[in-house]
């Protein structure tokens, strides 16, 4: 990736959105305990409703796109300042990353390296994975590993972790390569402190609970068996849709072994601001506008949307904060194929 040359006009952006930086805790509870009671409620409509019908179908499809905003805050939990909303991330994990079987273990304490000028972009952001450079059947094999991933999740879950409580030796490992979120594979966890600990155990034997329980309602008939076939479809649906954000966030361009400056993480995050009632679907609770995000991590994501109007209007003519925007999700992802492809 070529240097780029530019001071950024951060200390004249900070002072137009100084006002933006403060959470509203109405706003997280109400957006996240709709969207979650929603999509819960749509999924077991769509137990309930004629298989391969219409009904089921759109039913579902409501069911994953709200569960799929509900599952997001776990962004906004990693960025909240330490101490606080700790009622609101319980019931996060309770109602949505339990029963979906990702817990909040699996992204906080990691996503936070993402962030981090000396690791974004490099070997050692478990985040990142230069797409641009590779390629574009690395593109289609990230998006297909959605379609297992589920069952990983399942697995992971559902038995290795009884496994481990039998067998210790496999707590170890359990924990190093089976506990992050990560995109481009191979990212080693270092060992939990004490705290960390407590928390891994206490999300990880509630997360198995609920699996647990799940497959014995099912085993003894009490549930039928596609709930767990529209479970599954519901997280395929959450993760293919978020692998596809997730290309559309960065530019991907950057050699593993190059540190960016902070201009060239700027330039290679992406704003989506797009249409205000499409957008939001496919990159909900803010992150359509991952660019300025990266700006202000610390931004709630009820303020990023005005910030992004504030900057554009407000930044002095000739800034580079306009050129980390693309006018719709298609721009993203094709220019991110054709630089693939150029890669060959």
């Amino acid at each position: 990736m070529n240097q780029v040359d530019f001071t950024f006009p951060m200390a004249e952006a900070k002072k137009i959105v100084q006002d933006l930086f403060e959470p509203k805790p109405w706003v997280y509870w109400a957006d996240f305990l709709f969207f979650d009671l929603l999509g819960w409620t749509a999924f077991v409509l769509a137990v309930r409703s004629p298989d391969f019908s219409s009904r089921q179908i759109l039913l579902l499809i409501a069911g994953a796109l709200a569960l799929y905003r509900a599952v997001i805050f776990v962004h906004e939990l990693t960025h909240l300042r330490k101490g606080t909303f700790q009622i609101f991330h319980g019931a996060w994990n309770l109602l949505c990353g339990f029963p979906l079987m990702v817990p909040s273990m699996l992204y906080m304490g990691v996503h936070i390296d993402h962030h981090k000028q000396k690791l974004y972009g490099t070997k050692d952001d478990h985040e990142y994975f230069d797409f641009a450079l590779e390629k574009p059947f690395r593109i289609v094999t990230f998006l297909a590993s959605m379609l297992v991933a589920p069952l990983l999740f399942l697995v992971r879950f559902l038995m290795a972790t009884p496994l481990s409580y039998i067998i210790q030796p496999l707590r170890k490992p359990l924990w190093e390569m089976a506990s992050s979120l990560a995109v481009g594979g191979g990212f080693k966890r270092p060992l939990p402190d004490d705290h960390e600990k407590r928390i891994w155990w206490a999300q990880e034997f509630l997360t198995f609970a609920y699996a647990g329980i799940g497959m014995a309602l099912m085993i003894s008939g009490i549930l039928p068996w596609k709930v767990l076939v529209l479970w599954y479809a519901t997280a395929v649906f959450i993760l293919f849709t978020n692998g596809i954000r997730t290309l559309a966030a960065h530019c991907y361009q950057n050699p593993p072994a190059h540190e960016m400056t902070f201009a060239e993480q700027f330039l290679d995050s992406i704003d989506i601001p797009g249409n205000p009632l499409v957008t939001p679907l496919w990159a909900p609770v803010g992150l359509r506008y991952h660019a300025t995000h990266h700006l202000f991590p610390g931004m709630p994501y009820h303020s990023l949307g005005e910030a992004h109007r504030r900057l554009m209007e407000n930044l002095p003519a000739g800034n580079p904060y306009p050129k980390a925007t693309r006018p719709s999700l298609y721009a993203a992802i094709t220019q991110l194929w054709e630089r693939a492809s150029s890669h060959r």
